[in-house]
């Protein structure tokens, strides 16, 4: 390789969809099926047509990140992840987004924002993509928000980053977006010192 590795970068490319169909409405996101000209031939792809999300590394001046923990029907777990939720109220920003978020789903809100890095979660199976963002000055918002379904039970936990970096690696977190952030977030805090 000739190319220093920071000229590395995902590289856009829009082939010529052919047909996209909506195979099914969901009430959170929906799943379309694109025939695409690529290359010498076509190829169908069905995929989740996603709104895209937001997620936050909330860390107290202790050094602590804070985690929730929440049944997920898919995978079957209540796993621990971070503060996030959907780009789905018209002309939002992420980080508008991300501030409402950290309100509804902990009753926190914080002083400092800054990005900390944006991902796509599955690219071969969906188009979402999160932005994820540190939230320090952590305080409480005032009054509890009110939860129903699946975040009416969230369990919350501060947790030390160090700690939260050791349960990813050790295999014992495997919420995705938590490894992007938590490791992120410590990576930042390691390039500042």
């Amino acid at each position: 390789m000739t190319e220093s590795t920071e000229n590395l970068r995902d590289e856009p490319y829009e082939p010529e969809v052919l047909r996209s169909d909506l195979v099914y409405r969901g009430s959170v996101w929906d799943v379309r099926s694109d025939r695409v000209r690529y290359g010498e031939g076509e190829i169908v792809r069905q995929y989740v047509d996603h709104t895209g999300a937001v997620a936050i590394v909330a860390l107290d001046d202790e050094g602590r990140v804070l985690l929730i923990q929440q049944y997920r029907h898919p995978i079957r777990h209540r796993d621990w992840e971070l503060p996030a939720g959907l780009l789905d109220v018209e002309g939002e920003e992420p980080l508008a987004a991300a501030r409402r978020e950290l309100a509804e789903e902990a009753d926190l809100v914080a002083a400092h924002w800054e990005p900390l890095v944006s991902s796509w979660t599955t690219p071969g199976g969906n188009d979402e993509i999160i932005h994820l963002f540190l939230a320090t000055g952590v305080a409480s918002a005032g009054a509890p928000h009110d939860r129903e379904d699946e975040e009416a039970d969230i369990r919350v936990e501060w947790v030390p980053l160090t700690e939260a970096v050791s349960a990813v690696l050790t295999g014992r977190m495997r919420n995705g977006i938590l490894a992007i952030g938590v490791l992120a977030a410590a990576q930042r805090l390691r390039d500042r010192s």
